[in-house]
């Protein structure tokens, strides 16, 4: 009679560690899609430039645009700890792509037209592989605060300097805090001594959101009404502050914003909005 051989045991430690690195592998994979999508979207501003260049008949290499892109590529790279040459090494290559690109492009009058539900088709796949904001939750809950806190302040400052100093002051010294739910990222932001600043005191009132949802309203496009009514975005703590916050929100003049700020403002929540759709249709 033959005896059953049975493989040995796992040792929970390995079982544990090899699941670690299948979880780890596909938030790469996700990760690496994004790249992908990402490069394919900075193509088609790469082809806006190269129109650009031919109507006003500038060479096709522009050795300064080319060093700042890389001289950003290595400030952001030693925020996040990324080496040097690693965030060189990428940007190189998007570069030379872009320079293939461009080199490539004829005018659009000598390329056949395509049919407009294929594009429609293709822009639904590529923006159906960007992965949804919560997939980035793990990686943006590791960068310190010290990186996006000021970045935040920043922007919104910007954007405060159309008000009236005098009006804010009926919320000097109060505390609100800004949640993107979907990003695990959260702010609580104060008016002190004429200036926003960030602080580690608890929020008195807090907006809670998505990502989507919240560059919406910031953007215009989606009404405040709207997005309370329909529960997408919630107001928790002391309603006062936070009513009062947004009625001074409400007579900002959108219109003297600045365009580096509204432009990328309109556009990343159309661009996230036309992410969110694909991903329902899907």
């Amino acid at each position: 009679m033959s005896v059953p051989v049975f493989p040995p045991a796992r040792d929970p430690l390995d079982a544990l560690a090899s699941r670690g690195v299948a979880g780890a592998r596909h938030a790469i994979d996700h990760l690496d899609d994004a790249m992908v999508v990402m490069a394919g979207l900075r193509r088609r501003l790469v082809g806006v430039v190269a129109h650009g260049k031919r109507v006003a008949g500038r060479p096709l290499r522009d050795g300064q645009r080319e060093a700042h892109v890389l001289s950003r590529a290595r400030q952001v790279a030693a925020r996040v700890a990324v080496p040097g040459d690693t965030a060189d090494a990428l940007m190189r290559v998007l570069i030379s792509d872009a320079c293939r690109q461009q080199a490539q492009s004829v005018p659009s009058s000598g390329v056949p037209a395509m049919p407009s539900h294929l594009i429609e088709a293709g822009r639904t796949r590529m923006l159906g592989l960007l992965p949804p904001p919560r997939r980035w939750q793990p990686l943006l809950r590791r960068l310190p605060r010290a990186l996006h806190a000021p970045l935040v302040v920043r922007v919104l400052a910007r954007a405060l300097r159309c008000l009236d100093p005098a009006s804010l002051d009926l919320v000097r010294g109060r505390r609100l805090g800004i949640a993107i739910d979907d990003l695990g990222l959260e702010w609580v932001l104060s008016w002190d001594g004429g200036r926003l600043v960030a602080c580690t005191a608890p929020a008195e009132a807090t907006v809670r959101g998505s990502a989507t949802d919240l560059l919406l309203l910031a953007s215009r496009l989606e009404d405040a009404d709207t997005l309370f009514f329909q529960r997408r975005l919630v107001l928790t703590g002391d309603t006062e502050l936070g009513l009062t916050v947004r009625n001074l929100l409400d007579r900002l003049p959108w219109e003297e914003l600045p365009l580096g700020l509204r432009i990328p403002l309109q556009r990343s929540s159309l661009l996230l909005r036309a992410a969110r759709d694909a991903h329902r249709r899907r």
